[in-house]
């Protein structure tokens, strides 16, 4: 299983990685050609309504405490602290999830689980249809994720990602604090010479759903990198522990084979000097 971890984990560390910087490029796009005076659906700003959590964890376990830092960080969060409980919106996204939202007794408005590794387009349409239907009926203001980061092998951690309203502000938010993005600054540039077809309206609407549908397949594969690495420490110190209680045991029995033996030779030797006596 540790061999099996580290496999896949690499696969998906580069899948995410190059997904975080298409995303951060898309968002880049819409913040510099589309949002200089655009409000779409998606970025619309709004003073009432709901906050829609979305808890996402995996699906199968033995993956370390990744699922229980996810579901902590979001019950220590100031933001689920600070909204009120008839404000609060739950979706959950994986099996450990909807577990925890059972054993918690807290209510969900949707749970999905068992989503292929290989994601494809369809199925994430799927999830993120289920999610903005909150948006596009207004009934919530704003759309929270709560996701791992995946940094490197042995170092992620849960944060929470402003998945709506869509905004320049948003874009750290939704990639997730990163050493590359924070070095790379990009100039806003005017979009006067663009010819946007068949409408800028259109365009910046398409725009906007590709962002979302970026970020939420980033944050899919993100969560898959954390949970193979923590699966791979996991299942080294599950070997690492097992191989201690060999050696131990390993002693006891040698102790124990020890006592037997001299026992033994001790009442052979009774034994023969009884006989001789």
């Amino acid at each position: 299983m540790q061999l099996v971890a580290a496999s896949k984990m690499k696969s998906f560390q580069k899948l995410a990685v190059s997904s975080r910087e298409y995303a951060f490029d898309l968002l880049s796009i819409l913040q510099n050609n589309i949002s200089e005076d655009f409000s779409g659906t998606y970025s619309e700003t709004r003073e009432t309504g709901k906050t829609l959590f979305v808890l996402y964890t995996s699906d199968k376990g033995l993956c370390g405490p990744l699922n229980n830092k996810i579901t902590q960080s979001l019950l220590n969060s100031e933001k689920w602290k600070s909204t009120p409980m008839n404000s609060r919106l739950l979706i959950t996204i994986g099996k450990k999830s909807e577990q925890f939202a059972l054993n918690n007794k807290i209510p969900t408005a949707k749970a999905y689980k068992g989503i292929p590794e290989k994601i494809t387009d369809y199925d994430s349409i799927k999830i993120i249809n289920g999610i903005i239907e909150y948006w596009t009926s207004r009934e919530v203001k704003e759309v929270v994720l709560i996701a791992p980061h995946y940094k490197n092998s042995f170092t992620f951690y849960p944060i929470l990602k402003t998945f709506l309203p869509l905004s320049p502000e948003s874009i750290k938010s939704t990639i997730g604090p990163t050493d590359s993005n924070e070095k790379v600054t990009k100039q806003k540039i005017s979009n006067s010479y663009m010819i946007f077809t068949p409408s800028r309206e259109v365009v910046g609407a398409n725009l906007e759903l590709q962002v979302i549908q970026a970020s939420f397949i980033q944050a899919f594969l993100e969560l898959k990198a954390a949970e193979y690495s923590s699966r791979m420490i996991a299942m080294q110190n599950a070997t690492d522990a097992a191989d201690k209680i060999t050696v131990e045991l390993k002693k006891q029995y040698n102790k124990a084979r020890q006592q037997n033996i001299t026992q033994e030779i001790a009442e052979l030797i009774g034994a023969s000097l009884a006989i001789n006596e």
